[in-house]
């Protein structure tokens, strides 16, 4: 458990002018960043790698008006990017904070690009629910463990201290002042870190059964997909010094999570004209939602699960993503040259598979509102059986437009600074209100705005 403390009467063991707590995305680009304004940095991790919630993500950073995207002749701007994030939302986000988020993250992009040498490329074979313009970009590996390792290599380049396996366990401040903090070591002592600056990168609280029960418990019983340190201390310590939260029932879920192997599923099986049916071979909700709400969808069928059935034509798409490619060597991805072959695979009735694929219509709409537009499916056919999983928590400290931490009563912490899962994101209140990428965007362009504060 989290608490805070005044000023230690014995002092602190050592002291720095940035501290950061938490070595995922936020807390890397947070610590590039400082670096870069001529802070003297120290990152503390809790784990013995620095990876985060960003490792299991598939590593894709939306970002409009990027030099990749004018390269590939794509239009696109803040202002679309910030429509398409409240339209996802239904208008429920902060528009000074969505407004911030998307004229910075385009930069960033470009400087991670450009001065630190991350070879991102865009998305261009596929698009994702709810945005207008492809803005989606990825390292070539499409996978959260090459950005996190990206990320890393950048801050030891520049000299950056990263110190694993120290665990914050206290936060000492004077009124609304902090102080520094207190961790623990893997031998079970502790040591006090003074800091003239202190930023949150420590995730969310998706990892914290109970806050996730108080908070979202229409998502409660989805297996966790996150990393097992989103215990929500930035929550509970924003929480005791008074710090105003935001939207704690928001949530990243996904309906598409290979069962029983644990594996995600690229949404884009989905998007490029796959479909989602239960144990009875039918369909069951407009799947063109997104894939956090199919969590919701998925969950709600019997057995809390269901299968994903598309074709060979959308898997060579997603086999540009290693999860993807993983499943397939795992076993979870099943092909067959008929549908009623493919559903003895799967052990789901060959008469209503085959009636629900070829029900579809070609182009449209059809009873579920959902419109399509792409080739309808065809041998070889491929299905895996998926459930849903909650990724990580949207709600957390409210900040300004520049990450810093507000108090309830409206004053502002003068260096206490939050980003990517302990800010409250741009994702709404609930779970559908989240835009893809919306996790690694709050992480990115929040942590590069704290870093240089």
């Amino acid at each position: 458990m989290s608490d805070i403390q005044p000023r230690p009467s014995e002092g602190f063991d050592l002291e720095v002018e940035t501290l950061i707590i938490g070595g995922g995305a936020a807390g890397m680009v947070a610590a590039l960043s400082a670096k870069e304004a001529g802070q003297e940095v120290l990152v503390i991790e809790a784990d013995a790698l620095a990876t985060g919630s960003t490792a299991l993500s598939a590593g894709l950073i939306p970002a409009a008006g990027t030099e990749i995207q004018k390269a590939a002749g794509i239009e696109d701007d803040a202002a679309t990017f910030a429509a398409d994030i409240q339209r996802k939302a239904q208008d429920e986000n902060d528009p000074a904070l969505v407004q911030a988020m998307t004229e910075t993250i385009a930069p960033t992009v470009d400087w991670l690009h450009t001065k630190h040498g991350l070879q991102f490329s865009l998305l261009s074979d596929f698009d994702y629910p709810g945005h207008s313009r492809r803005r989606m970009h990825g390292l070539p590996s499409r996978s959260g463990a090459e950005l996190m390792d990206a990320l890393r290599t950048a801050c030891e380049k520049s000299g950056i201290d990263i110190i694993c396996e120290r665990r914050a366990t206290t936060l000492f401040h004077d009124d609304i002042r902090i102080l520094g903090i207190a961790a623990t070591r893997p031998d079970g002592d502790t040591e006090t870190i003074g800091c003239a600056k202190l930023i949150l990168a420590c995730n969310g609280f998706g990892g914290n059964r109970q806050m996730v029960t108080a908070n979202m418990p229409e998502i409660d019983q989805a297996l966790w997909f996150g990393h097992d340190s989103n215990q929500g201390e930035a929550v509970q310590w924003g929480q005791a010094l008074g710090a105003a939260t935001r939207h704690l029932g928001a949530y990243q879920g996904h309906g598409n999570v290979a069962h029983p192997h644990g594996i995600l599923i690229t949404w884009a099986v989905i998007t490029e004209g796959g479909i989602q049916v239960n144990n009875a071979g039918e369909r069951f909700w407009d799947e063109s939602q997104g894939y956090s709400e199919a969590a919701q969808a998925v969950l709600s069928q019997p057995d809390g699960k269901a299968f994903a059935i598309f074709d060979d034509r959308i898997a060579s798409v997603a086999r540009q993503f290693d999860d993807f490619k993983h499943a397939e060597e795992q076993g979870a991805i099943r092909t067959a040259d008929t549908l009623p072959e493919l559903a003895a695979k799967l052990g789901l009735p060959a008469d209503a598979l085959q009636d629900t694929v070829e029900s579809l219509p070609h182009a449209g709409t059809d009873q579920f509102g959902r419109h399509f537009d792409k080739p309808p499916l065809a041998p070889p056919y491929c299905g895996v059986r998926v459930t849903g999983a909650l990724f990580h928590t949207q709600g957390g400290l409210q900040t300004t437009e520049k990450a810093q931490v507000v108090h309830a009563d409206g004053r502002l912490f003068p260096n206490l600074f939050a980003c990517g899962g302990a800010a409250c994101g741009v994702s709404g209140s609930g779970g559908s209100g989240y835009l893809s990428g919306n996790g690694l965007l709050a992480a990115v362009a929040l942590g590069r705005m704290a870093g240089q504060a």
